[in-house]
């Protein structure tokens, strides 16, 4: 297998310490435990989503409400904060600007060394808080509003969970997945080793890992999921922000643990996080030219002018492919929970920190071609012409073809004008040709990271590794087998290894060097050339083992912090709002109907300011109300409910004027009765100010047949 040789780095005597602290006595089994939720949408409205890369998918609405999820574990000595938050990615500025508001309250309890924040990397997000300029290009530059919402969502939930902390047991258990993810780059997985695809039933790993909380008094207080699929059936025509298909899994898994209270609220904190997602798609159905409906080529293109080959899949349509995909993970949580199969975790926490300059790092490997170790190096970060492309989760533009390996002298030039690779760069890249030298591209600042933060935390038998980015499956299942070679002599069943995507910074994708070669997608964005997974497995080996030795290690070199810079946005503040002629503010211009039945999908409109006058975080824009028996109306759902949508349109931008649709398809389990629909929102007056409104609807009756 091409990878770097594990017992070249192995310690003396470090299996025997790592069965001691698996052997450690019974007490340690209690830890004091905190979770905490918290909302963290952002603006809704006239943003371009982070994720497809497409300038044109600006949200104009709502249909799931993101969160950030918070899991604090104690033993009395070291505290360790998971958060997974429904974001596209995290990068460094979020991260401290999050320290630093905990600072305030808690001084140095949460610090970069014990806090890993991981993305579950959904698309249907609003972006623009990446600050490096490659990642804020397609959402016309900074947006302080999302970034603030994202920073003040992750502070609030640790907040939560800090002020939850109790006494309570951690147990782990394994479960199993099935057609909910496919490989969308198997020519690239194929490259790697046939014996070490030998030793995999799948070429993506259908495993479901659940580690759950449990208090003291036998309370369950909460759960961290992991399960590899990219948050992408929500295609890159969307134009609703949501959380996607984990978003939606957690939201099945708190309704049902917090007996189908309101959603995003209950003590029962769920997460479904990232993990090694690289090359993996929940788009079961796999890619079809988009017109025609027959087979892409092997390059991933069709044979029509202008006709796209992508993915889709298992539903009729998004939406219903995200209910599906949601809801398999949701079951298998579920059973994994109720199953008693689960294994107490017993030891102490330790976690380890460093930041990594990629591009000096150089590390052993060993090309199974020659049979010779080879001293490999880093490279400067670099795109390459792949990335243009896209993936057939989203398609990109132009006429890129995903697997170029050969450089275009064109595109070669309108490189250069930006900034050109130097000859180091183009043979350090290798197989790669460089479309974009984001390395070398400093105006108006940084473009891509070259630092980059790592992190390891050992809670008993369980090592969660926190990576800076995408690994594909592959690159996944050596990472976990290189930690599981540092302990060595511990058996198999007893450490769990839990690789943890896209925390703390991005810094794109990691694929395997064969998988590299191929230069499909993936290959293209992995920015520190052939042998980053090589470096980063070194990397992870070391810093185990700093754990479990509880050696210090270096902080390493200190990223830049671009919020000190000026940041440029291209995006246009709110003016002014009016109310359509005629109207009022909470107006509603389209009535429901007066009689419906389950199944069935009400609609109403009313006369609205723009939603980024207030994203009204922990509130809601729309309730749906029905009429109690006391006369007092009692919310049912809300803008963070799967059966509601939340859709914004500009009917006069000379004018300002704009209205809001809210449709609620009936569930099939509702309650016969007296109903109405409520719109919340604020409206920018045009001589200043921002100010509150609301409308309700006529009442309807929701008859339920017998």
């Amino acid at each position: 297998m091409a990878t770097s040789v594990p017992s070249s780095l192995r310690t003396r005597g470090l299996s025997a310490l790592w069965l001691l602290l698996l052997l450690l006595p019974a007490a340690l089994a209690t830890y004091s435990i905190g979770v905490g939720r918290a909302d963290c949408t952002g603006p809704i409205a006239d943003i371009v989503f982070m994720g497809y890369a497409k300038i044109e998918q600006k949200g104009n609405g709502l249909h799931l409400r993101t969160f950030s999820r918070a899991f604090i574990i104690d033993d009395g000595v070291e505290r360790f904060v998971f958060v997974s938050v429904d974001s596209a990615m995290i990068c460094h500025d979020i991260r401290q600007e999050v320290l630093r508001k905990l600072r305030l309250q808690f001084d140095d309890m949460y610090t970069e060394r014990n806090v890993m924040i991981s993305g579950t990397h959904t698309h249907s997000s609003p972006g623009g808080f990446m600050l490096d300029v490659l990642f804020d290009l397609t959402t016309f530059g900074f947006v302080r509003e999302s970034f603030n919402a994202v920073v003040n969502g992750i502070t609030k939930s640790i907040e939560r969970a800090h002020n939850a902390v109790a006494p309570g047991k951690i147990f782990i258990t394994h479960g199993q997945v099935l057609d909910a993810n496919i490989n969308r780059s198997p020519q690239a997985y194929r490259n790697n080793p046939q014996s070490e695809r030998d030793k995999y039933e799948y070429d993506v790993d259908k495993i479901l890992t659940q580690v759950k909380f449990i208090g003291a008094d036998d309370k369950p207080m909460g759960a961290i999921n992991w399960f590899a699929v990219h948050p992408t059936s929500m295609n890159n025509t969307n134009r609703l922000v949501s959380s996607d298909n984990v978003g939606y899994a957690s939201i099945l898994f708190e309704k049902m643990m917090n007996d189908n209270g309101a959603t995003g609220k209950g003590s029962f904190v769920g997460a479904f996080a990232s993990t090694n997602l690289g090359d993996v798609s929940p788009n079961t159905r796999g890619p079809k030219c988009e017109f025609s409906g027959k087979n892409c080529t092997d390059q991933y293109t069709c044979p029509g002018e202008k006709e796209m080959c992508f993915a889709s899949g298992p539903g009729k349509d998004m939406f219903e492919s995200t209910s599906i995909i949601a809801h398999k993970l949701y079951e298998e949580s579920l059973r994994l929970w109720r199953s008693g199969e689960a294994t107490e975790v017993i030891g102490p926490v330790r976690v380890v920190h460093q930041y990594v300059d990629m591009p000096k790092q150089s590390a052993k490997y060993y090309n199974h071609t020659t049979g010779q170790i080879e001293e490999v190096q880093g490279c400067v970060p670099a795109m390459g012409y792949s990335f243009a492309a896209g993936t057939t989760d989203g398609p990109g533009s132009f006429a890129f073809e995903q697997g170029t390996t050969t450089p275009n002298p064109f595109w070669n030039a309108v490189r250069n004008f930006l900034a050109a690779p130097t000859k180091d760069d183009i043979r350090c890249h290798g197989a790669k040709p460089i479309l974009l030298a984001t390395g070398r591209m400093k105006l108006p600042y940084q473009w891509q990271p070259s630092i980059v933060s790592t992190q390891v935390a050992v809670i008993g038998n369980v090592v969660i590794a926190g990576v800076p980015g995408e690994f594909t499956t592959m690159s996944g299942r050596r990472l976990r087998e290189a930690i599981k070679n540092v302990t060595n002599d511990a058996p198999d069943d007893r450490t769990s290894v839990i690789v943890a995507g896209l925390c703390n910074v991005y810094s794109d994708y990691i694929t395997t060097p064969e998988e590299y070669q191929i230069q499909r997608y993936e290959g293209a964005s992995t920015i520190y050339g052939p042998h980053t997974l090589t470096i980063y497995l070194r990397q992870y080996r070391e810093l185990v083992q700093a754990a479990i030795q509880q050696k210090p290690v270096p902080s390493g070199p200190s990223p830049p912090e671009l919020l000190q810079k000026y940041l440029i946005t291209l995006v246009p503040p709110v003016l002014y709002d009016t109310p359509k002629w005629g109207h009022n503010f909470g107006d509603c211009v389209q009535q429901p109907s007066k009689v419906a039945s389950p199944g069935d999908t009400i609609t109403a409109t009313f006369a609205s300011g723009h939603p980024r006058n207030n994203l009204m975080t922990e509130m809601t824009f729309l309730t749906v109300e029905k009429l109690g028996n006391d006369e007092v109306w009692i919310p049912v759902a809300t803008d963070a409910d799967w059966e509601t949508k939340f859709q914004w349109t500009r009917t006069s931008m000379i004018l300002g004027s704009s209205q809001v649709t809210i449709t609620w398809k009936i569930p099939q389990d509702v309650k016969p009765g007296e109903y109405r629909i409520r719109h919340n929102g604020y409206y920018r007056y045009i001589l200043g100010g921002v100010y509150p409104y609301y409308g309700v609807t006529n009442h309807f009756q929701v008859e339920v047949p017998t």
